[in-house]
């Protein structure tokens, strides 16, 4: 697989890279981040997956998310994609909302035109750059995590709980848990899927556990003052939806907190330690 490098920094004794590579998957370029933390020679690490969320590119989590510190401390590889296609000929939203289209692919593979032809996040996200980064980095494949922010927290969940043998630990900041039953969801699904509810199942975190998807524990952080709280995230639908389903749920409201990169990383250093913790120990 051919990878260009973009750049790479040092940071906290390891090295902040940006990458980009022709995606077979979407049919464009892509562009995403791996922090890689200072360690010995031939030692794989643990693989922390970060989805962003509407309008965001890698490149938002990796200038303002602070997790390298706590990366380069606990010997974590911290990957974070693009979330969408991007370039010539791809399609976006005819009105150029930042919900949908560019900036805003919800983490699924379109089968609705025009977007089927490129739009393929679920894909590329669970199998085409997980290749990649296993070929290309110091990765221990057996040992990965995802989290996300939002419409990436979506993702998080939606794919966390998808695949409970790959991801040894799933959390959110305020992710949208349910976008059968929210306006951004109810935008971007049936455009994209179509308009049977039935194929949004796999992509609403709340419908998944209802259909039987389970996953060991979920942390999410959600801020009491963020503005998208009551009509777009509703996260009491993932606690009611856990409860039901004896899924332990760490679900804490953050007082005074908005859905700013000011709220994730104030409580980025904790999802990293929840996640090391699950992580621990070598693969077999």
């Amino acid at each position: 697989m051919a990878l260009e490098t973009v750049s790479t920094s040092r940071s906290f004794g390891g090295v902040q890279g940006v990458y980009r590579h022709a995606s077979a998957a979407t049919g464009t370029d892509m562009v995403f981040s791996v922090y890689v933390p200072e360690h010995a020679a031939g030692v794989k690490l643990p693989v922390v997956w970060y989805l962003s969320g509407l309008t965001c590119t890698h490149a938002n989590v990796t200038e303002k998310g602070e997790f390298r510190r706590l990366c380069a401390e606990l010997g974590l590889i911290f990957v974070a994609p693009d979330t969408s296609p991007r370039g010539e000929g791809v399609a976006d939203d005819p009105e150029g909302a930042y919900d949908f289209g560019l900036g805003a692919g919800f983490y699924v593979d379109a089968t609705q035109e025009p977007f089927a032809a490129h739009y393929r996040m679920w894909t590329y996200i669970t199998q085409e750059l997980p290749a990649i980064v296993a070929e290309q980095f110091p990765a221990d494949m057996d040992r990965q995590s995802i989290m996300g922010h939002s419409m990436g927290g979506h993702g998080a969940l939606t794919i966390g709980l998808t695949f409970p043998d790959r991801f040894k630990a799933v959390s959110a900041f305020a992710p949208i848990v349910a976008p059968s039953q929210v306006p951004w969801g109810r935008k971007a699904l049936p455009a994209y899927l179509g308009n049977a509810e039935s194929a949004w199942r796999k992509h609403d975190a709340v419908a998944l556990i209802e259909d039987g998807a389970r996953v060991s524990d979920l942390l999410v952080d959600q801020g009491k003052d963020d503005s998208f709280l009551a009509e777009q995230l509703k996260p009491q639908l993932l606690e009611e939806a856990c409860a039901a389903a004896s899924i332990p749920l760490t679900l804490r409201f953050q007082p005074g907190y908005d859905h700013s990169y000011y709220f994730i990383s104030t409580f980025m250093a904790d999802h990293l330690r929840w996640h090391a913790e699950r992580l621990a120990g070598k693969s077999d």
